[in-house]
């Protein structure tokens, strides 16, 4: 038992309960409920200037419900009208090496594989623009980019006169934006009506069946298979398996041409072209039902133990007076420290980020520190978010001088 004292108290400005039984994905009724977390905080990734403000940030409670019919996942207490995506949203990943070496093989294969090279490219929820950039630079193309938390200049690249940023979110007033190629990168998984957003894609593309359509989100199968609770929060409100993701782009009028999984099986990628008729080609990665509900099952089964697990091994090492760290201050550092709701038990986060240091995490009022921070604090356990920077982590740590027990999250 984790002793009361060691919970945080009880969060001010609660968000009201929109619960819908109604799956936006396909339309069915009757979600049945698979998991439960209360009182988080509605945004994992807002930087916030004072701890008083972090400690008073909206909460809201997830619900995550199963449609029997499509799989997929929704958080059916959800409420959109919590949602503030603006400048001071941080969820930029390209100060890390290892991430930008995923996203340049990434740009290079897309670019190889449907001829970027002079052409327009649109991609909605751009964050600051860095692979929209990227995708400008490396083929010579033009590019928009939509996105209300983006920051015009913040990046640099050649290809800034080439590429317009548009502060809005992406909406039926957008879609005169086509061009050659369509790109979405961890955005969907933020839309709560997804069947209306991806339509109004489809609109947007007509009757110009040559546009390519490339989307990346989080792949919920890892999520449930390997018990990954720090990637549920609030502004996750969406959840796909390969299943679920090409049955929506099928039932929107797109012919699904590539699925797959990258980024050490986190992610989920479509490819896709729109059809005039509707298309009944299953892709091999594609889950059934009832290989989805197994995934359920194990989920529900064995979540609470795992939580379990980390709530005594922090709440073992805060008794033996360790000094324990968290690597990482982004959505899965603030599901983590939530959903075990013992945040006291960590002493300080860490970032490479340089916009987050000095900031403070929403719901947990905790300032993030810069990776220098720990030459002098010489933490005793270092715990990383992602277990994919686990190498690159350890490689910053060792040139510091700093030498802790280094523990993946997973």
């Amino acid at each position: 038992m984790i002793p009361q004292q060691l919970r945080p108290k009880d969060k001010k400005n609660h968000v009201k309960d929109c619960t819908d039984n109604t799956c936006p994905n396909c339309g069915h009724q009757e979600l049945s409920t698979l998991y439960e977390v209360k009182n988080v905080p509605v945004h994992s990734c807002l930087m916030l200037p004072t701890q008083q403000e972090a400690l008073d940030f909206p909460c809201g409670d997830i619900m995550l419900g199963f449609c029997h019919h499509c799989g997929f996942i929704t958080n059916t207490a959800y409420d959109p009208k919590v949602a503030a995506y603006a400048p001071n949203y941080e969820d930029q990943q390209s100060f890390s090496p290892t991430f930008n070496q995923f996203a340049l093989n990434l740009a290079h294969r897309l670019i190889e594989k449907y001829d970027l090279h002079d052409k327009d490219i649109v991609e909605i929820g751009c964050s600051k623009g860095d692979f929209l950039l990227l995708l400008c630079e490396l083929g010579h193309n033009r590019g928009v980019g939509i996105d209300p938390s983006v920051v015009t200049g913040r990046v640099l690249s050649e290809a800034n006169d080439r590429v317009r940023f548009i502060q809005e979110y992406y909406s039926e007033h957008h879609t005169e934006y086509v061009g050659d190629f369509i790109c979405c990168r961890h955005t969907l998984e933020h839309i709560h009506p997804t069947a209306e957003f991806v339509s109004t894609v489809r609109r947007s593309i007509g009757s110009r069946t040559n546009t390519a359509i490339f989307f990346e989100i989080p792949c919920t199968s890892r999520i449930l298979t390997d018990l990954a609770f720090e990637d549920i929060y609030y502004e996750h409100c969406s959840y796909f398996t390969p299943g679920s993701l090409a049955h929506l782009f099928r039932s929107c009028g797109f012919e699904v041409t590539d699925l797959y999984r990258a980024y050490g099986e986190q992610y989920l990628l479509i490819e896709a072209r729109p059809v005039a008729t509707p298309s009944t080609q299953i892709h091999p990665l594609e889950e059934s039902i009832a290989q989805m509900e197994e995934d359920i099952n194990h989920f529900v089964t064995h979540i609470n133990g795992k939580l379990e697990q980390w709530r005594h091994h922090l709440y073992h090492t805060q008794q033996q007076g360790k000094r324990v760290v968290i690597w990482g201050s982004g959505s899965k550092c603030v599901a983590f420290l939530t959903t075990l709701n013992i945040p006291d038990s960590i002493q300080y986060i860490v970032d490479i980020n340089p916009y987050r240091h000095g900031k403070f995490i929403p719901g947990l009022g905790k300032e993030i520190m810069s990776p220098e921070f720990l030459k002098e604090y010489q933490p005793d356990q270092v715990i990383v978010m992602n277990p994919i920077y686990g190498q690159e982590i350890k490689e910053m740590l060792d040139q510091m001088g700093v030498n802790p027990e280094i523990i993946p999250l997973g």
